[in-house]
This record gives structure tokens, sequence and C-alpha cells, in this order.
């Protein structure tokens, strides 16, 4: 690496903010954190315990994990030394165009300026900003401190030196960027899964199956198939000695004359049934116990897959 990774500016300290300056301050980083909300320094504290657990399954020490962490009095003063700085606002365009106007002017010239937008591609917000070839879409998936994804997405006008430092920067955190070659809303994950969300809600509403089906159906086939070897090598191992090209030519004809897709009814009435239906099954608002027993099976998960893949590199 061109350049060592040793001070990030965390701008919004929301979910995805909270758990970026975990898994910073984890790999030693100098942390400085900015946002309005009034109890930032609390929330940070909180997040800070919350998270160590997690972390410390990863394999990473968190003693002293307070010390690398400090509140910055505004985004001027947090984006100072910054090598890194990685933005967590609001999903909205002229929000945005703001910020990293700011982040431009106040940040070094040497740092990164990287956005967790979810959906917002980064020409979108940088048309106007004359100085935007540093900044480009870091979008992880929640919590970043879990959840190894990050989709690396530059912009018109970002250069490629940015885009091996993002992949770099989050290969450093143990992440596993994907970077993507063409700009596109919602990215790929986002696109993906919202894409599953449809059918899914389109078969709730329907009356096919339950939430709780629905998940049982993906936690105990298509969830285990796609952690462990995803999506197209799952079809070309599924395809036999032929292949994708016996899944496309053969299973998946078939398959495309037999099914057509639903479109989920934005009608109220059905809206609400599926909703009910997830509030019914699950409570109108998730319980400390869900997102505990959530974080621990990706653990698990995440752990098995390493256990894994370090076992097969060790018989080869």
């Amino acid at each position: 690496m061109s350049r060592p990774f040793r001070t990030a500016a965390v701008i919004g300290a929301g979910t995805i903010g909270l758990s970026w300056t975990a898994l910073f301050a984890a790999h030693g980083m100098t942390v400085r954190v900015s946002d309005p909300r009034p109890d930032l320094a609390e929330a940070v504290a909180d997040a800070l315990e919350q998270f160590a657990p997690h972390l410390t399954a990863q394999g990473l020490d968190v003693s002293g994990l307070a010390a690398h962490v400090h509140i910055a009095a505004d985004v001027t003063e947090a984006v100072r030394d910054a090598d890194i700085v990685q933005e967590n606002g609001p999903e909205n365009v002229e929000f945005k165009k703001d910020l990293f106007a700011t982040l431009v002017r106040e940040a070094p010239k040497h740092a990164l300026l990287l956005s967790s937008s979810s959906a917002i591609p980064t020409t979108t917000f940088t048309k106007e900003i004359q100085d935007a070839d540093r900044i480009l879409i870091g979008h992880p998936f929640n919590p970043p401190h879990q959840i190894p994804l990050v989709e690396v997405v530059p912009g018109e006008r970002t250069s490629k030196d940015a885009v091996q430092k993002a992949v770099d920067f989050y290969t450093f955190l143990d992440r596993t960027p994907v970077v993507l070659h063409k700009e596109i809303p919602g990215f790929v994950g986002n696109r993906l899964q919202h894409a599953i969300s449809r059918e899914a809600t389109y078969l709730v509403q329907q009356g096919v199956v339950s939430p709780q089906d629905i998940d049982k159906v993906l936690t105990n086939s298509l969830g285990i198939r796609w952690a462990t070897v995803g999506l197209f090598l799952g079809q070309h191992l599924g395809g036999g000695p032929g292949g994708y090209r016996h899944i496309v030519t053969h299973i998946g004809k078939s398959m495309s004359k037999s099914i057509t897709l639903g479109e989920p009814s934005q009608d109220p009435e059905l809206e609400e049934t599926a909703i009910k239906a997830v509030e019914k099954a699950y409570g109108t608002s998730p319980s400390t116990e869900l997102s505990e027993l959530r974080d621990r099976k990706q653990l698990a998960v995440l752990s098995a897959l390493q256990q894994a893949s370090k076992t097969g590199k060790e018989s080869t």
C-alpha cells in the first residue's frame, strides 16, 4: 500500500457509522466521529461495548478500543488529519452534494472520500464538485463490522488510483471489496435483495406462504447454498457434467416457460396484509433477542466458512 491507513473520519453516527467506527478502531486506526446528535458520546461508547465481542470473535484485539475513538466538534475537525473519510448520512442527493463539497475543501488532499450510500451513485452528487477524483462509494452491508462485503463503486471522474486505494483500505480491514465496473442505482447487493423481496412479498400477499415459511425456505436451502458458493457457481455445479451451459439450455428454459414472477401490489390493503403478517410473526418492533440471535448466527456462519476455506487450503 502506498500509504498506511492511520486516521479515519466517520461522518454520521447512525447504525452504519457506529459499526464502521468500531471496525476502524479495532484495526488500530485513530477515529474521529462527527454527528449532530446530542447523545453522540454515549452512542459511541455503547456501540464500542456492544460490538467488542463481535470483533473479538473475528480475532481482533479490542483492548483499549475506546482510546482510539474521539468525538469531533464538527465535520472540519473530524476530517482535519484523515487518511480516510467514511460518510454515512441520509440517502439524500442534496445532503451529499453539500457535504462532499465541504469534505473536498476541508480534508487533506491525500484523503480518500468514501460514501456508504445504499443506492445513490457517486456521479449523482459530484457533478458540481471540481475535485471529484477521490470520491467514490464504499457501500457496506449492515453491520459492516460483521458482514464482509463492501461494494466499491467509482463515479465517472473517480481516478483508478482512488479505486485501488479503496480496495486496499477495505482489504486492510479484512473486508471483501467488490468493484463495480458501471454505476447503477442500488448497486448489486441491494438490487438482488430487492428482486427477491419483491417476489417474497407477492407470495405473502397472495396467501401462498407465510413470512416465517419464506424465511425457512431461504435459511434451509438457498441461503446455505449462496453462503457457500454463491449463485452462478451454485448453478454451474448444479448442472452436472454440463455445468452452467446445461442449466441455461435445459432446466433454465423449462423454468422460464413455467414460472412468471409476480408483481407485489401497492394497494394499501394488500400492503397491510404483508406488514401484519410479518409483525404477527416477529413482533411490531424487532426485539434485542432477535438481533443478538442474528449476530450469533452470522458470526457462526462466517467462522465456519473461514475454517472450511482454511482446511481446504491446508489439504491442497
